[in-house]
C-alpha cells in the first residue's frame, strides 16, 4: 500500500501539471482533455524508455532508479504485465525470485529480443525448459546470471547455440552442469571474456579445451579440477585473472604446474589461496610461465618452502602484490629472498607465519620502505568490476 506522503506528492504533481495547462490559456474543459493526453503521453515515453528493471528481492541492487514497486513474490503475472508495459528493456534482473517458475520466463520470447543483460541468480525454480525460453526469446544476450539455478548441460548447450554474443556467464552453484557444458558454451560463444563455475564439482576442467584467446576472467574455486583440466583451461592463451583456489581436496600430486606451461603468459592475477598441496615445484613453474602476474595469492599454501618462495623473487618482476597469510613454511631466508627480489612489490598480506621471527619482518620493512606489509588477509582478489554482478 503506498504511503500517505507519497499519495499527497503524487496528487500534488497532478494539481500542478492542471494548473500548467490552464496557465496556457486552455479552458477548463480542453485543459482536462490535453492534460489527459499528456499523462498518457507522458507515461508512453517513460514505458519506451526504460532500459532496466530490477526488484526489492534483488541481491544485487545495480542501480535503484531501475528498482520496480515492492512486490513480496514475483510470479508469473506480475512479470508479464511487467514486461508487457516496459517492452525495450536491455537489462532485466529477476535476483532472488526464488518462486518463479519455468513459465514465468515465457514472456522474454516475445518481449526479449532486446535484452543484452538478464539476471537469475538464486532463482531456483529455473530449469532447462525455462532456459529455453531465454534461448528463443533473447538473442542478443551478452551476459547471463545463473547462479543457483537448476539446470543443466542440455539447458546450457540450448542456450549456448542460441545466444552466440555471449560474453559473461555466471554458472556458479550449477551442480548438475559437467564438462560438456562447458565444452558447448566455450565452442560456440567466440567472443565468452568472462565465465564463473564456482562449486560446480562436476567440472574437470577438460571442456576449456582450445577456448578462445577472449576468454580473459574465469572463476572456478571449489571445483574438483585435474591436471588435464588446469591444462586445458590456459590454453586460449588469454587468460588475466584466474581464480582456482580451495583445490587442496581434490587436485592430484603438483598439476597446479600446468599454469605456467606457456599458456599464461597474460595472466595478471592468480588466486590459489587454500591450495594446501600445492608445492614449491609448481610455484616454481608458475613463477617463470607467468611473467606479467602482478596479484598473487597464496595464502594458505602450506607446502611451498624456501625453493618456491625464492622462484618467486627471481622471476615474478611484476608483481605487486602477493597474500602469503598462515604458510607454515614461510620462513626466514624465504622473506629475506622476497626483500631481495620482486622489485615492483608494494603491498604483502602476512599473518600467521609461525616460522617468520620479528627481526625478520623488521629487517624486511628497514630495507623495503617501499613495501606496506598487511596483517589482514583478502578472500576475493581482483579487478573491481569482477565484483559487480
Amino acid at each position: 500500500m503506498r504511503s500517505l506522503f507519497h499519495l499527497r506528492r503524487s496528487a500534488y504533481e497532478e494539481m500542478w501539471l492542471f494548473a500548467f495547462w490552464k496557465h496556457l490559456g486552455f479552458a477548463a474543459s480542453s485543459a482536462e482533455e490535453a492534460f489527459g493526453l499528456t499523462c498518457r503521453r507522458w507515461l508512453h515515453i517513460q514505458n519506451i524508455s526504460r532500459g532496466s528493471l530490477q526488484f526489492q528481492c534483488s541481491f544485487t541492487l545495480l542501480d535503484t532508479s531501475s528498482l520496480s514497486r515492492a512486490i513480496p513474490n514475483i510470479r508469473t503475472l506480475h512479470l508479464q504485465r511487467l514486461l508487457t508495459r516496459f517492452q525495450h528493456l536491455h537489462s532485466l534482473s529477476l535476483s532472488g525470485c526464488t518462486q518463479l517458475p519455468d513459465s514465468g520466463l515465457m514472456q522474454l520470447q516475445q518481449y526479449g529480443p532486446t535484452l543484452t543483460a538478464l539476471s537469475l541468480d538464486c532463482c531456483f525454480e529455473i530449469t532447462d525448459d525455462g532456459l529455453s525460453f531465454v534461448a528463443n526469446g533473447c538473442p542478443s544476450l551478452t551476459f547471463i546470471n545463473l547462479y543457483r539455478c537448476n539446470i543443466t548441460d542440455a539447458g546450457l548447450e540450448t542456450l549456448a547455440k542460441s545466444c552466440l554474443g555471449l560474453e559473461d556467464v555466471n554458472l556458479s552453484y550449477c551442480w548438475l552442469i559437467t564438462d560438456h557444458g562447458i565444452r558447448v558454451l566455450v565452442g560456440n560463444c567466440s567472443r565468452i571474456s568472462a565465465i564463473r563455475i564456482s562449486n560446480c564439482e562436476r567440472v574437470s576442467g577438460v571442456g576449456f579445451e582450445g577456448c578462445s584467446e577472449t576468454l580473459v576472467y574465469l572463476e572456478a574455486e571449489s571445483c574438483k579440477l585435474e591436471p588435464e583440466g588446469i591444462a586445458a583451461i590456459a590454453s586460449g592463451r588469454g587468460l588475466e585473472y584466474l581464480n582456482i583456489s580451495n583445490l587442496s581436496w581434490c587436485i592430484r600430486g603438483d598439476g597446479l604446474g600446468k599454469i605456467g606451461a606457456g599458456f599464461a603468459t597474460r595472466l595478471k592475477v592468480l588466486n590459489l589461496r587454500l591450495c594446501r598441496s600445492m608445492g614449491s615445484e609448481s610455484v616454481a613453474a608458475i613463477a617463470k610461465g607467468c611473467p606479467s602476474l602482478q596479484e598473487w595469492n597464496l595464502a594458505w599454501c602450506h607446502e611451498v618452502r624456501l625453493s618456491g618462495w625464492e622462484s618467486i623473487a627471481l622471476n615474478c618482476r611484476n608483481l605487486e602484490k602477493l597474500h602469503v597469510n598462515r604458510c607454515r613454511n614461510l620462513c626466514d631466508r624465504s622473506l629475506m629472498a622476497l626483500r631481495n627480489g620482486c622489485r615492483k612489490l608494494s603491498v604483502l598480506y602476512m599473518s600467521g607465519c609461525p616460522r617468520i621471527s620479528s627481526n625478520a619482518i623488521e629487517f624486511f620493512r628497514l630495507f623495503r620502505g617501499d613495501v606496506t606489509i598487511k596483517k589482514e588477509e583478502v578472500l576475493t582478489v581482483g579487478p573491481a568490476w569482477a565484483f559487480r554482478r
